[in-house]
Parts: C-alpha cells; sequence; structure tokens
C-alpha cells in the first residue's frame, strides 16, 4: 500500500507586510511621544543633569567658571559622618512610616470593604488626610503636638497622665511623633489601592471557602492574601520610595531638628543646595541616595516574589 504525503510549500508573505508592521511600530512611537517628551524632559534630563554636576564644584554666588572635579564630592561624602546619620534616620523614618501605615491601612481596607451602615461617608472620611496637602498637614499637627495649648496635652491633663510635654522639641520624642503623621498622611492611599484589591477578588471563592468550614483567618490567608499580595508588593515599595524621598511633611514639622534628630536625607541635601550653596556636593548626595534605594529596593522586591513564587 502506498501513502502519499501532501508536501506543503511554505507560504509566501506578502512584499508589502513587513512595511506595514514597520509603519504600525511608527504610529505606536507616534502615540507614545506626548506622554514620553514630557518624562524625558522633566524627570530624565534633570536626572542626568544632576548626575553631572555631582562631579562638579559647582557653587551658589561663584564668579568663577564651574570645574571638573572627578569624584571628589564621593570621596568627601564618604567621610562626611552627619550625612550617613541622615541616612540612617531616613531609613528609620522609612521603615517606621510604611510598615504601620501598610498594617493599619490593611485593616482598615478590610472593615471599609465589609457591609456596613453609611459605608460611602466611612470610605469619604478615610481618604480625607489624602486630600490635604502635607504644608496643611504639618501646621495642623504642630498646633496638636503644642505644647501650651495642643489637644494631645490637654487630652494627657484632663486624664492626669501629667502636664504634657514638647514633643516637637524632645531629642527622644520628635521623630516618633512625625512618624505618628506621616503614618496618618500617608494611610488613605494605601487604603484605597488594597480596597480596590479586595473589591477585585470573586466573592464566591470566600463563600466556597467559607462552606467547606474554613474561618475568618483562613480565608484571609488562602483567598484574600494571595490576590492582593501583588498590590501590596506594589504600594509597601511605592510608600517607602515616597517617604524616603519625603520634605515638606518634616520641615514644616521641625525643620530636621532637635540636634538634627529628624534631619532626613532629602533636608541635608537641600540645606547643602540652599542654605550654603554647594550645589555639586548636594547633586552628589542625591546621587547616592538614588542608588542605595535602588539597591535596598531590588533586594526587597527579588525577595518578595521568590517568596510569591515559592508559594
Amino acid at each position: 500500500m502506498t501513502v502519499v504525503t501532501e508536501v506543503r510549500r511554505p507560504e509566501k508573505r506578502a512584499p508589502n507586510q513587513g512595511r506595514r508592521r514597520r509603519g504600525a511600530a511608527h504610529g505606536a512611537w507616534f502615540l507614545v511621544l506626548p506622554a514620553l517628551i514630557p518624562i524625558l524632559v522633566l524627570s530624565v534630563g534633570p536626572l542626568l543633569y544632576g548626575v553631572l554636576l555631582a562631579f562638579t564644584d559647582a557653587q551658589s554666588g561663584r564668579t568663577e567658571p564651574t570645574q571638573w572635579i572627578g569624584g571628589l564630592n564621593f570621596r568627601d561624602l564618604a567621610q562626611d559622618t552627619l550625612f550617613w546619620e541622615s541616612f540612617r534616620i531616613g531609613l528609620v523614618w522609612a521603615v517606621g512610616v510604611t510598615v504601620p501605615q501598610f498594617l493599619l491601612a490593611l485593616g482598615l481596607a478590610l472593615l471599609l470593604n465589609q457591609e456596613l451602615r453609611l459605608r460611602w461617608l466611612a470610605r469619604a472620611l478615610a481618604i480625607i488626610p489624602w486630600a490635604m496637602p502635607e504644608v496643611v498637614v504639618g501646621i495642623m499637627w504642630r498646633l496638636v503636638y503644642n505644647p501650651d495649648a495642643g489637644i494631645l496635652n490637654e487630652t494627657l491633663r484632663d486624664l492626669g497622665l501629667g502636664d504634657g510635654r514638647d514633643w516637637l522639641s524632645g531629642l527622644g520624642t520628635a521623630l516618633p511623633a512625625v512618624i505618628v503623621v506621616g503614618v496618618w498622611a500617608g494611610m488613605p492611599q494605601t487604603t484605597v489601592a488594597l480596597l480596590a484589591g479586595l473589591q477585585n477578588t470573586p466573592r464566591e471563592l470566600h463563600e466556597a471557602a467559607a462552606l467547606d468550614g474554613a474561618g475568618a483567618w483562613r480565608r484571609f490567608r488562602t483567598v484574600t492574601w494571595p490576590a492582593l499580595r501583588p498590590i501590596a508588593l506594589a504600594i509597601t515599595a511605592l510608600n517607602f520610595i515616597w517617604n524616603f524621598n519625603s520634605f515638606a511633611l518634616v520641615y514644616v514639622l521641625t525643620n530636621g531638628g532637635p540636634g538634627g534628630r529628624t534631619r532626613l536625607p532629602m533636608l541635608f541635601a537641600y540645606e547643602e543646595a540652599f542654605r550654603y550653596g554647594q550645589f555639586g556636593y548636594a547633586a552628589a548626595m542625591g546621587c547616592v541616595m538614588v542608588a542605595v534605594i535602588s539597591v535596598l529596593l531590588a533586594v526587597f522586591l527579588v525577595g518578595r516574589l521568590k517568596g510569591g513564587d515559592d508559594a
């Protein structure tokens, strides 16, 4: 018996197919350009200029031309104990704000996701701190912490817990007091992100787990948290960056005092640039901050992603 095998010839591409693809690619770039140009002009351009500035001796009010000095700014920065102390304070601040911020926002998001009366009002009230400018938040909390007429000290006096204290001027209380304000001010956007993730989780999964006898904690661990993990990873990383780069809130509350106990790296670089006029040195600080935070975030993200894959 003879088997006849049909051999198909390879299809020939239309001669203008490659041109169409190239035209589509050019059209896609044309559509992206309106969004890409502002990013290049307002973000990438200043970043590259700052990197170049870090290798110069640029100063304010200097009549001589700026000179290229190589890595001298970075060499001096490596020996600047005040900067590294501010960097340590910045890490304490960023972690001390980001972790409670996430935990409290998660609890609030779980609460607001329940079928409650006047839930719409509670959700509106929860995002009020997000709508307030940081300067206004700082002024408001300065009034709360006021040692003479602040509501916090007045409450402590009414409860018989002492005569109160100057929270923002005490060496041991200034940083914790500022961290409380940072948590309060930054919690709404984390709550909104987590609440959106909760609402996108199918209710059928929770109902099926409940029918199988799973309790509230087990349903959270096996259904809710796996759905929230990508959002939690993204919002935690963003919050860490935002908190570490904080400026206005701490500047209004303490201006880096007392004794530099709340002097974050951004405040330190600001003072070097605009108070002492050392633009090149301040730019070197910015480069170091970007590099170190990028490494820390890369380690954090890789660890979280590996943990997610193992799960």
